[in-house]
């Protein structure tokens, strides 16, 4: 059990296996490959998201408006292709787009010192304002088949935007856990003003936060524009709440500084796990927030308990050896009684 609850990653892992496990007994015909694949595909967007939502998140920060950024990146991405562009440079366009998005969240933040909640609600209705404007409330329709060729199954049934997901996510985890540049971003969400005593640079590393959870919220939006083949005016409404539970549920803390971007990974492959498994079983569509939000808050408050069991059991461990007649520890005597003294 301590091993669960310091190991989030294996936590979130067992979940997807028990989750997987109920969904074969249920019906055999599920286990297979291709389950798998067909749930990864559904969780390639939420997957970039929890990425860079844990990557603001352990620099102690918040951004919510990634769901209008990946909107806005797909309107990019399809304005580009739509009026004659190629593909490479309608994708970059796209990268630009949610870059500087990200870049303008961390200017708020880090320049003018706005918290990073109030920053980010404020951008999210900017984002979404500037993405109807752009295409005048209208859905951008009729995208070319070699962006959609990009989000069909290749190689054992993953799609070359898929690849790219894990290429990211490898890359992502190894920066992180193997390099100083990596290290900065557990040192200023650990402790802020020690880091800048450390030479850290806070600033920098804060920016850089932003700018990349932009950048991986408008791959987010090239791989929706791929997968659906148009693009909504509503494309990424929600997204942001949805990619925030995933790093969570993943070990990632709110308080900054703690978590893993494998955690925030499989957070959000087991959040979109739950709604596959209830549209394999037919159930209606309304039921998904319903038992997903259900779900995690069972998975927190049981964690809660078992974090206060184990701290409880750990601050026993440590006090036990101070008792009388511990052999294992410090022996300490107890004070002498006092005789109580006759008043003349």
């Amino acid at each position: 059990m301590k091993t669960l609850l310091k190991n989030r990653e294996l936590s979130a892992f067992l979940a997807i296996l028990v989750l997987f496990a109920g969904l074969v007994a249920l019906n055999p015909a599920y286990f297979s490959l291709q389950t798998l694949a067909m749930i990864f595909s559904s969780s390639q967007i939420l997957c970039l998201l929890a990425l860079g939502a844990a990557l603001v998140m352990l620099t102690r920060n918040i951004d919510v408006s990634v769901g209008s950024t990946v909107g806005l990146s797909a309107i990019a991405v399809g304005v580009a292709l739509n009026s004659g562009y190629g593909l490479p440079l309608a994708i970059a366009f796209a990268l630009v787009i949610g870059a500087l998005a990200g870049a303008f969240n961390g200017l708020l933040v880090v320049g003018l010192r706005i918290p990073a909640i109030v920053a980010t609600l404020g951008t999210l209705g900017l984002y979404r304002g500037i993405m109807l404007l752009w295409t005048g409330g209208k859905w951008i329709e009729g995208l070319p088949d070699n962006l959609k060729s990009l989000s069909e199954p290749a190689f054992i049934g993953i799609s070359p935007l898929g690849w790219l997901v894990l290429a990211l996510l490898l890359a992502g985890v190894w920066g992180l856990a193997r390099t100083t540049f990596g290290r900065d971003f557990y040192a200023v969400g650990d402790n802020l003003a020690a880091a800048r005593q450390l030479g850290v640079g806070v600033n920098r590393t804060r920016m850089l936060a932003f700018t990349f959870n932009g950048m991986l919220a408008a791959c987010g939006g090239i791989i929706f524009a791929a997968q659906i083949g148009f693009v909504p005016n509503q494309t990424g409404s929600g997204l942001e709440m949805k990619a925030i539970a995933a790093c969570v549920l993943g070990g990632v803390s709110l308080l900054g500084g703690t978590g893993t971007l494998m955690g925030a990974f499989l957070g959000a492959f087991f959040l979109t796990q739950i709604d596959t498994v209830l549209v394999l079983f037919k159930l209606p569509a309304w039921w998904n927030d319903f038992i997903a939000g259900l779900v995690l808050l069972g998975v927190l408050v049981l964690d809660g308990r078992l974090r206060q069991a184990l701290t409880r059991h750990q601050r026993t461990q440590k006090y036990s050896r101070f008792q009388p007649g511990n052999k294992g520890g410090t022996h300490v005597a107890p004070f002498p009684k006092r005789k109580n003294k006759e008043v003349a």
